[in-house]
């Protein structure tokens, strides 16, 4: 019998709409003062039936970015009047307040980034496996829910016709393959994303380890970068 479907809230453990934004920004090289409004509403919208595909529960904030997207673009699509010509640019909506958040996430990692009194007072815990140390930081960044969701898109790109199909035998649920993947990351300290899903996986196995993934993020089991030479995401275990 096939398990119930399983939502992953994002609550405020992952981005939200103004990171998915940035996301999108960064993703196909624009400037936030010429964004390509047309582009980034139909990507972002894309985003958004992905995360319910998936029965990602995201906040309302999403849909309302959604909707001032649209409106942005709607307005874009009117005809210019001569009267009209030195209107304000109707993008200046999503700019503004996409400058603030940037300003204020800038500030927010300077301030990560200070000496905390007392950070170092206790000792590493047994759990921080000697793979943790002895990879070099420096070519190591953070990475979010948008970042993961673009290289589980690829995961799925990439499969036979066959994985695609939907079988009706028995799968695993969410909290089993949580169970799997700490086992296989108590063992190896860390994973690479697409060891995850295996040699030959099929999609409803590649969705279930993916979300159990997300869970994992929410639970604070596990910490998720990407070496940005190579670009391959990594997961170690926390």
């Amino acid at each position: 019998m096939a398990p119930d479907p399983y939502a992953i809230k994002l609550d405020e453990v992952f981005e939200g709409p103004m990171d998915l934004l940035v996301h999108l920004i960064k993703k196909n090289e624009v400037d936030i003062y010429d964004i390509p409004i047309a582009v980034i509403t139909k990507q972002f919208l894309t985003y958004l039936e992905w995360m319910k595909s998936l029965n990602i529960d995201f906040a309302g904030d999403f849909l309302v970015m959604a909707a001032t997207l649209t409106q942005v673009k709607s307005r874009m699509l009117l005809p210019v009047h001569p009267s009209e010509e030195e209107d304000e640019d109707p993008r200046l909506a999503i700019t503004r307040p996409l400058e603030e958040y940037l300003q204020m996430k800038s500030v927010a990692e300077q301030l990560t980034q200070r000496h905390i009194l007392g950070e170092d007072t206790f000792a590493r815990g047994a759990h921080l496996r000697a793979a943790d140390l002895s990879d070099d930081e420096t070519d190591m960044i953070k990475i979010g829910l948008f970042e993961l969701i673009d290289a589980f898109q690829k995961i799925l790109d990439n499969l036979s016709e066959d994985a695609l199909l939907e079988y009706t035998a028995d799968r695993k649920s969410v909290k089993e393959r949580i169970a799997e993947l700490v086992d296989l990351l108590e063992k190896k300290g860390s994973l690479a994303f697409r060891e995850l899903f295996g040699e030959a996986p099929v999609k409803s196995e590649i969705v279930i380890s993916f979300l159990a993934l997300l869970e994992m993020v929410k639970l604070c089991l596990v910490r998720i970068v990407q070496h940005t030479q190579s670009g391959v995401i990594r997961i170690f275990y926390q």
